[in-house]
């Protein structure tokens, strides 16, 4: 089945508009200030359901469902379950440190707990933040929403014209409402995405009769990971947490989303609300579909979702799926789009360049410049046997080296800015030797999960190293319930 009907992509762009619309009737009446938590912390007053929202979505889009079903098999689920834990340590934990030091950016907290010029640590950590963003984070949800609406549409339209319509039309979100209407059309897009998500994966199971494990590899229904696979066992309980303490605890991209709120209190009930919709719903709609089409497709790779859903959706609700596939990578991209706005203009603009004095007109300026080098990076992503283990292994060059300032920020006193940077500038040089290098080169054939572990502890323990070798500096090592304080 291809979305070749008129009818079908009028329905599309009808449900799009109405969400476009029903966030402007509710963001209208706000009132903007201009100021950093105006445009980027969309002024702290959303509530804990547009806090679970926003979260939801703009880590839920196409590279998670067209990506994860992309592996076909189940083992990808535990990446979300994992993700669980993540969310319950960003709620329970870092939160209260965000809101107790009036955090704009995760980077800030890093001024309230090194000694000395904390300038390099920020810019670095920021820099590796938004290398992610438009290098990968950006172009990679607009590559598999393309590709996905593509998959949809039976190939008629070009991948790169799905690419430019979804990232121009995710910048102009960004630009005219900052954070609150991301967060806001977040919501309202995940309603929709969620429940047409559950839906395919109940006509997926109905089409194989409900037996989703006959004439299927084990390897491929089997929750236990082999040491070649995508996720051996054994990385559940190494590198699997680290990741996850970054991406949902110390990720500017998600963190930003927790800060939206008025308090403390119903920022948390915004992330709990998302882990139960990321225990309960994610790990199904990511992993059963992918399955299933290897089983009536064959192996399909990355457009096993789009295939599957043009053979088991009903033709009356093409459109309506396509309008919130659409969505997801319209919230998702408009949510990087902003966080990597406001990693510029405090971590950049402000000590470099000066104070801002529009951070709307900023916003809007610095928006079109990343959203045109996204557009323009999407081809690079063509090649990949898998986006989410291409995302997975590239993240590695940022991940453990970022989370490893964290960790000797909060975990030690005494600690001078520049050995942070010091450990974070071995991490990134370690793992870009590990992946570029020694891997390939079979020296080395460590899995990238457990290398995480290996750059994390050494650049925790390079960065003490410094601190006491270079700067003369004893560090202190303190409980995490002082470390919170």
């Amino acid at each position: 089945m291809a979305l070749n009907s008129g009818i079908q992509m009028g329905v599309a762009i009808l449900l799009l508009a109405a969400i476009g619309l029903a966030t402007w009737l509710k963001v209208r009446r706000a009132r903007h200030d201009g100021s950093e938590k105006d445009v980027y912390l969309a002024g702290g007053g959303l509530s804990w359901v547009f806090v679970a929202g926003s979260i939801t979505l703009t880590n839920l889009s196409t590279d998670q469902l067209v990506g994860m079903n992309g592996n076909q098999m189940l083992l990808l689920a535990w990446w979300e379950i994992s993700g669980f834990i993540g969310l319950l340590i960003l709620a329970c934990v870092f939160v209260p440190i965000y809101y107790r030091n009036e955090c704009t950016t995760v980077t800030e907290l890093l001024d309230r707990r090194y000694q000395g010029d904390t300038r390099n640590v920020r810019t670095l950590i920021s820099a590796l933040f938004l290398f992610g963003n438009i290098l990968i984070y950006l172009p990679a949800g607009l590559y598999s929403g393309a590709l996905f609406l593509e998959s949809l549409f039976g190939g008629g339209i070009p991948l790169i014209l799905f690419a430019i319509i979804l990232a121009v039309i995710s910048a102009a979100y960004t630009m005219m409402g900052g954070l609150r209407a991301v967060a806001v059309m977040d919501t309202y897009s995940g309603f929709g995405v969620l429940a047409i998500a559950v839906l395919i994966v109940v006509l997926a199971l109905a089409a194989v009769q409900y037996d989703l494990f006959g004439g299927v590899p084990a390897e491929r229904t089997s929750m236990i990971g082999g040491a070649d696979s995508p996720i051996p066992f054994h990385t559940l309980f190494t590198g699997m947490i680290f990741i996850q303490i970054f991406y949902w605890s110390t990720n500017q991209n998600i963190t930003q989303k927790a800060m939206t709120a008025p308090t403390v209190r119903e920022a948390q009930k915004g992330v709990l609300a998302a882990a139960a919709i990321r225990i309960m719903i994610i790990p199904i709609i990511v992993t059963v579909p992918g399955v299933v089409a290897f089983k009536l497709i064959g192996d399909v790779g990355d457009k096993a979702y789009g295939l599957l859903v043009a053979q088991v959706l009903p033709g009356w609700l093409s459109g309506a799926f396509a309008a919130m596939i659409a969505a997801a990578v319209i919230a998702h991209t408009s949510a990087v789009l902003n966080s990597t706005v406001a990693l510029y203009a405090v971590d950049f603009h402000k000590p470099f360049i000066g104070a801002v004095r529009d951070n709307w007109r900023l916003s809007s300026i610095t928006t079109v410049i990343v959203t045109i080098s996204s557009i323009a990076l999407v081809p690079m992503y063509q090649n990949a046997q898998s986006i989410i283990n291409l995302l997975q292994q590239l993240n590695g060059l940022s991940s453990m080296p970022i989370l490893s300032a964290f960790i000797v920020g909060l975990m030690f006193r005494g600690v001078g800015a520049s050995a942070a940077t010091a450990g974070v500038v071995w991490g990134v040089a370690l793992y870009a030797l590990y992946s570029f290098g020694l891997q390939p080169a079979g020296i080395v054939t460590m899995h990238y999960i457990d290398f995480m572990v290996v750059t994390l502890v050494s650049s925790v323990l390079f960065a003490l190293a410094y601190n006491r070798v270079v700067l003369g500096r004893t560090a202190q090592f303190i409980s995490w319930r002082r470390a919170a304080a």
